[in-house]
């Protein structure tokens, strides 16, 4: 019927007038109908997101706006907030995955959400461990089920028979499944491999920085050349390997600006460069930790920028909870001349808390009882 309508329009143009009056109230129905399931559809989500998630009315309108997958009847989204809770999820960390991920409201627990939990819970991950991964990454459901097993797969066949090492690294970084890591990986790997690092240190590479593995190698060739051509580290140090663990985290624009804290201490590059080749991790720290550590040292005790570049340890070591409170009482036991052998800060920070008690405190329980109090006290 319709088609001969249009055959007809083409040569009957007072029919095409009526044709397309008739057209316009079937589009008018057609349209004044779909919005209306749509809409009931939604407010029923609004309700359930308000009611079984605890949003707020506003979070609950906003989040119902994100979703694409509206359908009158659809009864995906109880059945996937009675799922979560049955693996263990609290209402809390329903919410903050909801809020983040709403789509998986309309994900199919049978079909998708339960053989992701159950391969997650083959390698290892339950409890706490298990509700941390799908919490830090909903995307790993957004994956196909294919891509979601060829990961786990590849992750089991790079470390081994070590299960725990396979949960650690899912724990670490949930995103990965949402990588092709049978592509990604490999080439970083050879890359690696070309510069000495044995199969247990890229393993444990991957463990501590599994972002590094997934980026394109011409970054990571970068980073190499910058540990070995810009910090002087050659490949054959034992500072090489943890040169390239620390520059990987972090861009080169953010570098530089590390860089520029200690010249504006006035530090020379050469002094930097001391520092970097003894202990890159010091690159790590914050950049306030670096600030505060360079005030404390070189301004409060006078150390030169050449003692803290052969000393670097300094940096790294937490100031408040360590540094300062070890050095009261450093200061303390020179001021009563308590010290009956030559002990430097640096000695004294660089001890294991149970030496630095046995050596710096107990013995002098009789000349300053109070000694131990002061220094737990000022540890806060």
């Amino acid at each position: 019927m319709c088609f001969t309508l249009i055959f007809r329009l083409s040569n009957n143009g007072a029919k095409r007038h009526l044709f397309s009056i008739n057209c316009t109230k079937f589009q008018l129905f057609y349209y004044s109908t779909a919005p209306a399931n749509v809409t009931n559809s939604s407010n029923l989500l609004v309700d359930l997101l308000v009611n079984s998630v605890g949003f707020s009315k506003e979070k609950a309108i906003s989040t119902s706006t994100k979703v694409t997958c509206l359908k009158p009847g659809n009864n995906k989204p109880n059945l996937v907030l009675n799922f979560f809770e049955q693996i263990g999820l609290h209402k809390t960390q329903i919410k903050t995955l909801v809020s983040a991920y709403p789509g998986l409201l309309f994900s199919d627990v049978d079909n998708t959400l339960k053989p992701k939990i159950k391969v997650l819970q083959e390698v290892g991950l339950s409890g706490s461990n298990l509700t941390r991964v799908i919490t830090r990454s909903g995307a790993l459901f957004h994956t196909s089920l294919d891509t979601f097993i060829r990961n786990l797969d590849y992750l089991r066949e790079l470390l081994g028979s070590d299960v725990d090492s396979v949960a650690m690294v899912i724990k670490r970084a949930p995103w990965l499944f949402s990588r092709n890591l049978p592509k990604a990986m490999p080439p970083n790997i050879l890359l690696l491999e070309r510069v000495g690092f044995s199969s247990m240190d890229i393993n444990k590479f991957f463990l501590r920085r599994p972002l590094a593995m997934v980026q394109k190698t011409e970054w990571l060739e970068s980073v190499v050349r910058r540990v070995e051509k810009d910090f002087g580290i050659p490949r054959g140090s034992p500072m090489f390997k943890h040169g390239i663990e620390a520059i990987v985290n972090f861009g080169e624009s953010t570098l530089k600006m590390k860089l520029e804290i200690f010249r504006s201490f006035g530090w020379l590059d050469s002094d930097i460069l001391t520092m970097v080749q003894k202990l890159p991790y010091c690159l790590t720290a914050s950049e306030a930790k670096l600030r505060k550590g360079l005030e404390f040292f070189m301004n409060e005790l006078g150390y030169k920028s050449s003692y803290i570049a052969s000393h670097p340890t300094l940096l790294k070591l937490s100031l408040e909870k360590r540094v300062l409170p070890r050095n009261e009482i450093f200061k303390l036991l020179k001021e009563k001349l308590l010290l009956r052998r030559r002990l430097c800060l640096y000695t004294v920070v660089s001890y294991p808390e149970s030496k630095f008690i046995e050596n710096c405190v107990l013995p002098f329980r009789y000349e300053l009882p109070e000694l131990y109090e002061l220094y737990m006290k000022s540890k806060g």
